[in-house]
């Protein structure tokens, strides 16, 4: 920690603590950094998943849980022990969140924002990445706490379309929703988290589910894939050799009628098999496309995805990363495919920014 922390309190108390938590503090306090390190670390993977709810950004979820560290640094001396360590921090993170969130702008996907597009007609041009939500590695998911009484799990509370709907919230909202119905928190730790009366918790929480409810059906329970079974990885394998080989009739018909086809940062999207397969044809599978892309498996915001890569025309065999492709995937079919044209994901991933085949 490079921020010089503040000198501790003498008031402190924590007699309610396990000694080995009050041993530990106190040496953090003193300066110690390792003791520090071994307080907070464990809690690092689930205040980045909780701070990706609420901003929708992997990167900046980052950004903030290492500026919560920062400000629980300087503020050790502050912790009383009237909550958990484990609160403590989370109030610092959501805090922090919402600081940020005061200014920046939401972040969605395409096919929260606009209607779907004409494919006979050209792309709208580009918006910023900050527009749009980011993915989420599942290994961050596997890390985080699960509460099986909260009233969403850990894995449907991060899928693309719960993730979509919540952005919808006003950030405080949000907070509210987040605390009280993924994290299972009561209304008085809630409060004690934003600084709120109980009563202000429990109109936030009304408001935000009435809010969500117009935005989400469940899509996400129904997207959750904790594990593959053999329908769905049979499913997944027919996907991408279609697309390695740009059968596009073979991936459309792996599509629901009603499937959907978003690229962001570019903001048209698709609706339907016949829509996807005119806009497949014009764009990625254009001309002599049969060998152009490669995909890897990988898994992303508790669902199948895949890792794309496009061949250097002036190097055949060497394939470079293009961006990431998060399927939906309802019974045996695919209803949505969001590509996430970013190659700066695929490190985040765990995944090369090139493939070579010699």
């Amino acid at each position: 920690m490079s921020e010089e922390r503040q000198k501790p309190s003498t008031s402190f108390s924590l007699n309610r603590l396990e000694p080995e938590l009050v041993s530990r503090l106190a040496a953090a306090r003193s300066g110690d950094q390792l003791e520090f390190g071994r307080l907070t670390e464990p809690h690092r993977h689930e205040l980045q998943v909780h701070c990706y709810r609420l901003l929708g950004s992997l990167h900046e979820a980052e950004d903030l849980v290492q500026e919560t560290m920062l400000r629980a640094w300087r503020r050790l001396d502050t912790f009383e022990g009237r909550a958990s360590f484990r609160a403590w921090l989370y109030k610092i993170a959501t805090n922090a969140c919402l600081d940020a969130l005061d200014k920046r702008r939401r972040r969605s996907l395409p096919m929260s924002t606009r209607p779907p597009a004409d494919p006979h007609q050209p792309l709208d041009p580009p918006l910023s990445d900050s527009a749009w939500l980011e993915p989420l590695p599942n290994d961050l998911v596997a890390a985080a706490d699960e509460n099986p009484e909260a009233r969403y799990t850990l894995r449907e509370s991060v899928t693309l379309a719960f993730l979509a709907a919540l952005q919808t919230l006003p950030p405080r909202q949000r907070a509210v929703l987040i605390l009280r119905d993924v994290l299972d928190w009561r209304a008085s730790e809630t409060a004690n988290c934003l600084e709120l009366t109980v009563s202000a918790v429990n109109s936030a929480l009304h408001r935000a589910r009435v809010t969500l409810a117009k935005h989400y059906h469940g899509q996400g329970q129904k997207a959750v894939q904790p594990s593959l079974d053999e329908p769905t990885g049979a499913l997944l394998s027919r996907y991408l050799h279609a697309w390695e080989a740009a059968d596009v009739d073979a991936l459309v018909g792996l599509l629901k009628e009603d499937a959907a086809l978003a690229m962001p940062p570019i903001p048209s999207w698709y609706r339907g098999r016949e829509a996807i397969r005119l806009i497949l044809l014009a764009i990625p599978f254009a001309g002599a496309a049969t060998g152009r892309w490669r995909l890897l498996a990988t898994r992303a915001n508790s669902q199948p995805a895949l890792a794309l890569y496009q061949q250097d025309e002036a190097h055949g065999a060497t394939y470079r990363g293009v961006g990431l492709q998060v399927l939906t995937i309802d019974g045996d079919l695919v209803s949505a495919v969001t590509v996430f044209m970013n190659p700066d994901l695929l490190p985040r991933f765990g995944l090369p920014m090139t493939l070579s085949f010699f």
